[in-house]
């Protein structure tokens, strides 16, 4: 029998088998994350007729090559074209990343760990972050509140819409920075209630107090003091005194709380005398010095105030007051403030944040002339916007940044990082096999994933609102359909000439 025969087979075979690669990477143009494959021919066996001859000195005789006929092609690979990017697809979603770079997606499927260019996330009912395109779970780290970051162990599925997760808890204010500009010719400073000035700060609840506070010309140049003149609570009362209703008569009288407060060296409070038990009207009770803003009268820059003890070892040592209650010892209303209320510790070093209390950062402030007119403006939280507190929140989404950190907006206004999203990477990714819905497999010839991964910042970064499509070359695929079907076209016309040859050979009998 003819071997051509066999050749002509043999090559029908190989050129299906790249029709159907073909065929399977133009199925996969719009697939998320597919990696298109190339198949690669090799010769076969070789059948020798006769081995390679040297030449023979004393015969005279010349070598000869050897004569091989081959037996046609077969399949030597089909390798995934895994390290090739593909087109970037915005898509304007908070849950789509497109990788940029080497790197893969770590899921888990029915108890597998599988890697995926697919980036098309959402969240399942159990608030776990897990992948459109096959519903396997997504692989990461867990914010560790001890640790303040993200613990970079062994991965697990993210699951950052837990129920701690859904809350964002109230936080006391820490600080709060004044800034604006005193006139020394505004009459409010000379006068007796002086020119007023208010800030609003968090306790540990999340309630929000308001203090008003009053600045006065002291007498000395470019010298003024600072006075606190109330509290008031979200209703808008003063937490110094309180409402009692006779239980008789229905009458309404006023009476002190017995709530003692420290602005800078001085204590306020109200007692019995400070207050018209009838009408309600009160002035606070202070004792102590207080505190003193000081000016450079040349410059009209803010040098300091007369109170140390805060930063004492930076160049805020004297710009910054402390403002707390400083006792529990409530008389009247005793659940209503103090114990949620942010109380200041008289230990001092140069980061008063955790100290309880709210730091009042004064460095701002200036004194220029501005037709007498003063404006004194104050925000939460110092200038790197840290210690400005907040009301409990619920959650309202999540997001994930180009470094693939998971992070929680909430209702209060607050963002929170809850995760980070981590990836593999493979000494050889091309080994990598596929196991269908967008996945693939480590294998002996990819390289080991050590069950750790890495951060995508890396290898390379996320794109946010964005997907990697198929990197199928439309314009190579065609080609290379029309070259695979001439080749197919080809080896048909070698079995179909053999047949002929085979069927003069048998009329040699007629």
């Amino acid at each position: 029998m003819m071997r051509s025969l066999y050749s002509g087979v043999a090559g029908l075979k190989a050129h299906q088998t790249k029709m159907d690669v073909l065929g399977n990477n133009i199925a996969n143009v719009n697939t998320v994350g597919f990696k298109s494959s190339s198949v690669n021919f090799t010769d076969t066996f070789y059948q020798t007729m006769s081995s390679a001859t040297g030449p023979n000195a004393e015969t005279g005789s010349a070598g000869t090559n050897a004569k091989q006929i081959g037996l046609g092609s077969s399949i030597a690979s089909i390798t995934t074209n895994i390290t090739e990017q593909g087109g970037t697809s915005t898509t304007n979603r908070a849950l789509d990343i497109a990788i940029n770079g080497e790197s893969f997606l770590i899921v888990k499927s029915a108890g597998a760990t599988y890697f995926t260019k697919s980036g098309a996330l959402n969240v399942d009912p159990n608030g776990t972050l897990y992948c459109t395109t096959n519903g396997a779970t997504v692989q990461g780290w867990m914010y560790d509140e001890t640790l303040g970051d993200v613990k970079k162990d062994v991965v697990k599925d993210l699951t950052v819409m837990s129920p701690e997760n859904m809350y964002y808890e109230p936080t006391a204010t820490k600080k709060v920075t004044l800034s604006g500009n005193i006139d020394k010719m505004d009459k409010d400073l000379a006068s007796t209630t002086g020119m007023a000035t208010t800030f609003s700060f968090y306790d540990n609840l999340g309630q929000i107090y308001t203090a008003k506070m009053s600045i006065k010309s002291s007498g000395a140049t470019g010298t003024y003091t600072v006075e606190l003149d109330d509290i008031y609570n979200e209703q808008g009362d003063s937490i110094f005194k309180t409402k009692v209703t006779d239980a008789t008569s229905g009458a309404v009288t006023y009476k002190p709380t017995g709530v003692v407060v420290t602005l800078g060296g001085a204590t306020y409070t109200a007692a019995d005398a400070n207050i018209n038990a009838t009408t309600g009207a009160m002035t606070l009770a202070a004792t102590g010095d207080k505190a003193q803003l000081i000016f450079n009268e040349n410059t009209g820059e803010f040098t300091g105030t007369d109170k140390t003890g805060m930063y004492p070892q930076s160049d805020m040592a004297k710009k910054a007051l402390a403002f707390s209650i400083n006792t529990d010892n409530l008389t009247n209303n005793p659940t209503t403030v103090g114990k949620t209320f942010t109380k200041y510790s008289n230990t001092v070093g140069d980061d008063v944040q955790g100290q309880g209390g709210v730091i009042i950062d004064l460095s701002g402030l200036t004194q220029y002339s501005n037709g007498g007119v003063s404006n004194v403006s104050y925000k939460k939280g110092d200038n790197n916007g840290k210690g400005v507190g907040n009301v409990a929140g619920e959650m309202s989404g999540i997001s994930i940044d180009s470094d693939g950190y998971v992070f929680g907006t909430y209702n209060n206004g607050s963002k929170k990082c809850l995760a980070q999203i981590a990836v593999a990477t493979f000494a050889n990714p091309s080994g990598l096999e596929a196991v269908g819905d967008s996945m693939f497999a480590q294998t002996q010839n990819s390289g080991t994933f050590d069950g750790v991964g890495q951060q995508v910042g890396l290898t390379g970064s996320f794109t946010v609102g964005a997907l990697e499509m198929s990197n199928v070359d439309l314009a190579a695929e065609f080609t290379n359909m029309i070259t695979t079907q001439r080749g197919f076209q080809a080896n048909s016309r070698i079995i179909t000439t053999s047949d002929s040859m085979l069927e003069e050979l048998v009329n040699l009998k007629r």
